[in-house]
């Protein structure tokens, strides 16, 4: 029995975790691309990462590199030291934590940058509201599904040392085979097949190991 109850939680995990790891990852049917990066320096690489999900900079140019918020406003810099600094004044802090910015920005932040530092490694990912599509219905562009379609450009401003440049990218519908699905079905063919094994392990054991006969003799 504790085998198949072991057999049981481990089916329930399965189950609760392939939902939750949806929920942190991009969309598979959007492509976001990065096409230039200006001021086009060396040391200098922007990549999406999981479709359309966040952005990765990583900077050994030797010099500071600012990325800006949604309102104008620095939000990161990558210093020329390779440390990376957040500013927790900026909304983009906030909002970034949740994939359609549904969260409560505290009030009154301030107006002045409040540098936090996040890592040395002159690299910093992030998830940016300006590279996908900021809702759970369909973009008025996508009229058919089954084609592959331009949903839009997008920029994201920065600054390399003195410089002012973008990231600049597009976002793209992509069809999928039946293949891009959520696996759900090889999730409880995995189920059954856990079940099953526990059952006859259970089996096994009960015939190597049967119980002593009882010989209806009473102890004084």
């Amino acid at each position: 029995m504790r085998m198949l109850a072991g057999a049981w939680a481990a089916i329930l995990l399965l189950l609760l975790a392939a939902p939750a790891a949806l929920a942190h990852q991009g969309n598979p049917h959007y492509r976001s691309t990065v096409k230039q990066v200006t001021p086009s320096t060396n040391g200098l690489s922007v990549s999406v990462l999981n479709y359309d999900d966040r952005l990765l900079l990583q900077n050994t140019t030797g010099r500071a590199v600012v990325v800006n918020d949604y309102e104008g406003k620095p939000y990161v810099r990558l210093l020329a030291n390779r440390a990376v600094e957040v500013n927790t004044n900026s909304q983009a802090y906030y909002l970034n934590d949740d994939r359609y910015a549904n969260v409560t920005v505290p009030k009154g932040l301030g107006s002045q940058p409040n540098w936090k530092l996040v890592d040395r490694t002159g690299r910093f990912e992030w998830h940016d509201h300006r590279i996908h599509w900021m809702s759970t219905t369909d973009p008025p562009q996508l009229k058919d599904k089954s084609k592959r379609t331009h949903i839009f450009d997008w920029k994201v401003p920065i600054s390399v040392g003195e410089r002012n440049g973008a990231i600049a990218g597009s976002l793209t519908w992509v069809p999928l085979s039946s293949g891009g699905s959520v696996p759900m079905a090889a999730i409880w063919t995995l189920a059954a097949l856990i079940i099953a094994g526990s059952i006859v392990v259970m089996i096994v054991r009960r015939r190597r190991d049967p119980r002593p006969a009882d010989t209806g003799a009473e102890a004084w």
